[in-house]
């Protein structure tokens, strides 16, 4: 009777698992029984000891690169008094404490902020600066709101107001918001709002590319005015004034080289944006387009622009002083 042959030792049927490769050869310094290894964690346990190192490890659970912080006595301070919406307070170990540091501590206690000492290396790494004078302040992001809730609360204010017994209150009540076109500086944003709140504005519309954001230091220069004038942040200011032009918003722009005075327009009376340019570039020709109107301030010959800020406040109170006409010409 014939047996048949089968797989024998070293054809790889037998002990195929056998003769399989284990993968490549690891790093020295990933075999335990290495030198290389020992030399790796040796170097890994000086690194942990290393203070300055411990230091940053211990400030990266509380900073990260997009933490707005107020750094130094003075801006802490202030931003403290005028209630910037704040997280919490950082204060060197064995500072030397003066009138400005014990009332900010008195203040960030009013407010309920967590207060945390750090060392003189965990306070240069949050603040990523020295010149810090042993207080950093952690603020709070902006809560932005959308265009069309802030059109819905100033028309539904206007509608109210219309059935009173006084032009003046309802000339008033209609919508008038500020657009900016291209400010990129937090302090002339802050005093923009500041002009908007001062002169009954119903918000502040802000592009998301290519313009400042209500940070710390727009909410210092505002003075306060940002907790009372909501602002909106859109993807496209063109499209934005668009889409307010369908609810029967008219656009004003301002510029140097408007055929019309700020104020003497015609639709002050409307609901209304009032849009400024950066003080270098002024409108974009998008939104400049999508104006109904190009007004300018009249200035002399010496200065070439005005600052955003400061067009802001003028062309605000052109508005206000031509519904105040228009409601004294309706009462006669």
């Amino acid at each position: 009777m014939a047996i048949k042959k089968g797989p024998t030792k070293g054809s790889g049927g037998k002990h195929r698992n056998a003769l399989r490769g284990k993968g490549p050869t690891p790093k020295a310094e990933d075999r335990v029984y290495h030198k290389a290894y020992k030399a790796k964690q040796a170097t890994n346990r000086r690194k942990m000891a290393d203070p300055r190192l411990a230091a940053r490890r211990r400030a990266a659970k509380f900073t990260s690169d997009s933490d707005d912080l107020v750094i130094g006595r003075n801006a802490v301070l202030e931003a403290l008094r005028v209630g910037v919406p704040s997280m919490q307070l950082y204060i060197a170990t064995r500072i030397e404490h003066d009138d400005r540091t014990r009332e900010i501590i008195k203040l960030a206690g009013a407010q309920s902020l967590h207060l945390l000492e750090a060392d003189r290396l965990e306070m240069d790494r949050i603040a990523r600066s020295s010149n810090h004078q042993g207080v950093v302040l952690k603020v709070q992001p902006y809560q932005y709101s959308s265009l069309a809730e802030l059109a819905d609360i100033a028309e539904r204010k206007a509608k109210a107001m219309d059935v009173v017994n006084s032009p003046s209150a309802r000339i008033n009540a209609r919508p008038l918001f500020i657009a900016l076109d291209g400010v990129t500086d937090p302090q002339n944003l802050g005093a923009a709002i500041r002009s908007a709140a001062a002169f009954g504005a119903n918000g502040v519309i802000l592009p998301e590319r290519r313009s400042a954001s209500v940070t710390a230091a727009a909410w210092k220069v505002s003075a306060g005015a940002a907790a009372h004038i909501p602002v909106a942040r859109v993807v496209n200011l063109t499209k934005a004034i668009e889409s307010m032009r369908e609810r029967g918003y008219y656009t004003v722009g301002l510029d140097g080289g408007g055929d019309k005075l700020v104020g003497e327009t015609g639709f002050e009376t409307d609901p209304l944006i009032v849009v400024l340019g950066s003080e270098g570039k002024g409108l974009s020709r998008l939104v400049r387009e999508s104006c109904d109107a190009i007004a300018g301030i009249p200035i002399t010959s010496m200065v070439e622009s005005l600052n955003a800020s400061v067009a802001a406040g003028i062309s605000l109170y052109a508005v206000a002083r031509a519904r105040r006409e228009a409601a004294a010409a309706a009462t006669k």
